[in-house]
């Protein structure tokens, strides 16, 4: 068995992870910058449900540092952002920065963190979620891992197997700490039916015997309990604790929607894998890293300021690593949770609790003069549920921010701000909003009226689906919302 460090602070042994680190983040940074060119002006652009400008008139709200305060924002000024960042993010895919020297890569690499940082800090509740800040802490550390010319740094590879644990301890930590169902096993009895986002093969999972659930809820614990302490054991331990972490996260991909959560995960663990693992398992995949006697020399090279930078950046992460550590073992640890303003050293988790019934929020219009007639049609997201015999689609990594939304609201309350600008923007038929959806049901013209209610959706059975051919079976709950037309909406 080996340890990390194949040559003094080189890991010489890792071309394979830094090649999968490299490409993998840059491509779901890539991604990031899609769905922000798609929806964040609808969103939050100068017309959106909560608008960016208006946020930047306050600046003490803002959660951290962004370009937009500097530049006034405009509506093309952030599709710019996202274009050049799609841009850079694409010529890291194909690896174009990492064949100069390593100041390339890495200067490519934070200006994905710093343009995504801008748009994050102006995102507001449509970018709180906890895979915004790990994209950002992953593009800011491989933004070290240097370029084909040197061994990637191994005090950076064993800083990626620290977020990897962070990620996974502090997700098994708040679901041990959180609801009951994680303790008694019934936990993955309700997740699979009421997850935020459901996939095409959700039903089919959740349709499984209860057996199968408990032993997936134990193979969560093993997974995130235990097995990131090996991921910084000696070869080839650390390579088989990062290959149960990838088929734990490769089963979340095709049972659920969880943006780019589970990809970014499988693309972090990958850099615990050790180029001679690799060639056990895939004769002839590693790939060649410098030539011998390359490393000699090297701290004394014009390059010994490579290895200066990569040990700063090193000692400024192992500072701020302090918080998170201790989040990870307190009694009120917290999920999703950033300790300062440059998102870095973040704590993570997800469903500390699972929800056990599925309400949905359903949005109706109406084009007749009278609000009591019966002539109610349903606008359609993408993503949430809604047309009972629609099969649910796979979106992830792509993240569908108003679907996601959508499904905090029975949790909390529909009297939010975001949601009553909706509703008056469909009022109004708004084109830049319609276009979030799946389906129009007025074609484009204002409705007259516009109502809010709730369904209890289920995944059908088996028996149901045969009879029916309805892949969810729903219940009507309540009106929410009355009828209200654009005057009252405005």
């Amino acid at each position: 068995m080996e340890w990390w460090f194949g040559d003094g602070l080189w890991a010489t042994d890792y071309e394979v992870a830094r090649f999968i680190l490299q490409r993998g983040v840059a491509a779901l940074f890539a991604v990031a910058f899609l769905s922000s060119l798609n929806q964040f002006p609808a969103l939050l652009g100068e017309r959106g449900l909560l608008p960016a400008p208006e946020l930047l008139r306050h600046p003490q709200y803002l959660r951290g540092p962004t370009l937009f305060r500097r530049i006034r924002y405009t509506d093309r000024r952030l599709r710019i952002v996202c274009g050049v960042g799609i841009a850079i993010a694409l010529s890291l895919v194909v690896g174009l920065p990492q064949l100069g020297p390593p100041w390339v890569p890495m200067l490519a690499f934070l200006a994905l963190y710093g343009l995504y940082m801008s748009v994050v800090h102006i995102g507001q509740t449509f970018y709180g979620f906890g895979w915004e800040m790990l994209l950002l802490e992953a593009g800011f550390l491989v933004a070290f891992l240097g370029s084909n010319d040197q061994p990637p740094p191994a005090t950076i590879l064993v800083l990626n197997a620290w977020l990897v644990f962070r990620l996974e301890f502090g997700a098994g930590m708040i679901k041990i700490r959180g609801g009951r169902e994680w303790r008694d096993l019934s936990a993955l009895t309700y997740h699979h039916e009421t997850q935020p986002m459901p996939g095409p093969l959700s039903r089919q999972a959740h349709l499984l015997p209860r057996w199968f659930h408990e032993c997936e809820v134990l193979a969560n614990h093993v997974a995130q309990l235990i097995v990131p302490w090996l991921l910084f054991a000696p070869q080839p331990i650390a390579s088989i604790a990062a290959a149960v972490v990838i088929l734990t996260q490769l089963w979340l991909i095709v049972t659920g929607n969880f943006a780019w959560l589970n990809w970014l995960t499988v693309v972090l663990a990958c850099g615990a894998i050790s180029d001679r693992v690799i060639e056990r398992v895939i004769p002839g995949g590693r790939i060649e890293g410098p030539p011998a006697g390359a490393l000699d020399g090297l701290v004394t090279s014009p390059l010994g300021w490579w290895l200066l930078v990569t040990l700063a950046v090193t000692a400024l992460l192992v500072v701020l690593s302090w918080w998170p550590l201790r989040n990870l073992f307190s009694r009120r640890q917290l999920m999703n949770a950033s300790f300062n303003r440059w998102q870095l050293g973040n704590a993570y988790g997800a469903f500390g609790t699972v929800t056990k019934r599925r309400i949905e929020v359903v949005i109706e219009a109406s084009l007749a003069d009278d609000p009591d007639e019966d002539a109610w049609v349903e606008y359609e997201f993408k993503g949430k549920p809604g047309e009972v015999h629609r099969i649910p689609r796979q979106f992830a990594p792509y993240h569908l921010r108003l679907d996601w939304l959508m499904w905090f609201l029975p949790l909390g309350t529909v009297h939010e701000r975001w949601f009553h600008r909706l509703l008056q923007k469909l009022l109004e038929a708004d084109r830049a909003t319609l276009r979030l959806l799946r389906v129009d049901p007025c074609a484009g013209v204002r409705p007259r009226w516009i109502r809010v209610r709730t369904y209890h959706y289920r995944f059908a059975t088996h028996a149901e689906y045969r009879a029916t051919r309805q892949r969810w079976i729903r219940t009507p709950m309540r009106i929410v919302i009355p009828a209200i037309g654009l005057d009252s909406a405005a």
